[in-house]
């Protein structure tokens, strides 16, 4: 594989990131999670309710692509860039649950997927500029808060949408194993103003996206 100049490595991203913003993501190499799931019929205001859940989830995969790729792209070793992207392309895999679950309700995706994407491209690449440890601690710390975030969703569920449900406990299975591989790999603990910072950007992102 030849080396990429740092132009095209700027413009391969840029692609990718109006692709992960705009785009329907490629079909995802494991089966859909909802496909033996039974679905319960759902009120006219459930069904808003968890299209809004779903949308939700559906910014943070973006933001969590652009996060994943921001670290790639400044990741001071090859392995370990070459591990975000590997993750990268399994948050694509859920980009395409949550957008094939956002058809089926006849809804439509967040219309500021490409703020999260962008933003946290910027916050991952500012990341791995500060070092391996510290890009590492930004991944377990994320995927921590991801998975306390979908535990929610999981429970303001509607007990007979299965369908939702299956594809919330298949993304949340494979964060849960991000977060850990992040720390067998050297992550480093972040400070407690950086984690309550990201808390609150994580807030108002799903306050956002739930309704826009």
């Amino acid at each position: 594989m030849r080396n990429l100049s740092f132009t095209d490595r700027l413009l391969e991203e840029l692609q990718h990131g109006l692709s992960t913003s705009h785009l329907q993501p490629g079909a995802a190499r494991r089966g859909y999670p909802a496909n033996d799931a039974e679905q319960g019929e759902l009120s006219p205001g459930e069904k808003a309710h968890v299209a809004g859940l779903m949308r939700v989830n559906n910014a943070g995969e973006v933001a969590a692509q652009g996060l994943y790729r921001g670290q790639a792209f400044s990741a001071r070793e090859q392995a370990l860039s070459q591990a975000m992207k590997q993750a990268a392309e399994e948050e694509n895999e859920h980009l395409n649950w949550c957008q094939r679950r956002l058809s089926e309700l006849g809804e439509r995706r967040s219309l500021l997927d490409g703020v999260w994407y962008w933003g946290s491209f910027t916050i991952g690449a500012l990341a791995g500029a500060a070092g391996d440890k510290w890009s590492l601690g930004f991944v377990k710390e994320t995927e921590h808060q991801v998975c306390s975030h979908l535990d929610r969703h999981l429970e303001r569920l509607p007990e007979q949408d299965q369908r939702s449900r299956s594809i919330i406990e298949a993304m949340r299975e494979d964060e849960l194993r991000h977060a850990e591989n992040a720390a067998e790999a050297g992550a480093a603990e972040l400070p407690r103003p950086v984690k309550t910072a990201m808390t609150l950007v994580a807030k108002i992102m799903t306050v956002t996206a739930y309704r826009i």
